[in-house]
């Protein structure tokens, strides 16, 4: 899919802030600095539409990405950070806890990981809170490019073992650096939107 004139729309913490376009939305959920914007920046070939930060855990709002009004790109602000105060933490948490559970226009969770590590307790905390919540998910092992390329099939085993070990979930390798393995996210986010 190639999207010509992909836009930031709004940053929102209150359902009063969000779009009110009914376009569908693709979430994007997984700990800090594990990639979320450059995954976005990829995946539409533009460098820096979406901020990426040198500062783990400075996305504290909701951020919704226009992709040519066909659907939204949405970045919610990254878990596991612990420069966010425990108050911040938990009005973060709140926000991202009334998106997920009312947000009708949510048609896809990616939920990214970092292929090179196994899951984290916060990881496993977000995933069975995305399980619990019906929406449809995959998983996508970013960093890809960080290990080598004969490996990249058995770390996605490994981590589609530990997270899904029913295997029902997709689980894709991808990497922001060498833009490879976007077409199968392409795919699935073509079937849902």
């Amino acid at each position: 899919m190639i999207i010509k004139n992909p836009k930031f729309e709004v940053s929102a913490v209150k359902p009063n802030q969000y779009p009110a376009n009914g376009l569908p939305e693709i979430v994007l959920v997984g700990k800090s600095n594990v990639g979320k914007s450059s995954f976005i920046n990829t995946m539409i070939n533009r460098k820096n539409l979406a901020r990426t930060s040198s500062e783990p855990g400075k996305t504290r709002q909701i951020n919704f990405y226009n992709m040519d009004n066909l659907f939204y790109f949405v970045d919610l602000p990254g878990y596991g950070y612990s420069k966010m105060s425990k108050q911040e933490q938990i009005k973060v948490g709140e926000f991202i806890e009334y998106y997920l559970s009312n947000r009708k226009e949510i048609c896809l969770i990616i939920f990214l990981v970092d292929i090179r590590h196994d899951p984290t307790s916060n990881d496993f905390l977000m995933y069975d809170y995305v399980i619990r919540s019906g929406l449809p998910c995959i998983i996508v092992a970013n960093k890809a490019d960080k290990i080598a390329k004969t490996k990249v099939d058995d770390y996605v085993k490994n981590i589609q073992k530990q997270l899904n070990p029913i295997g029902d979930i997709t689980t894709l390798p991808f990497s922001s650096e060498r833009k490879i393995y976007s077409d199968e996210v392409w795919n699935i986010i073509k079937n849902v939107i």
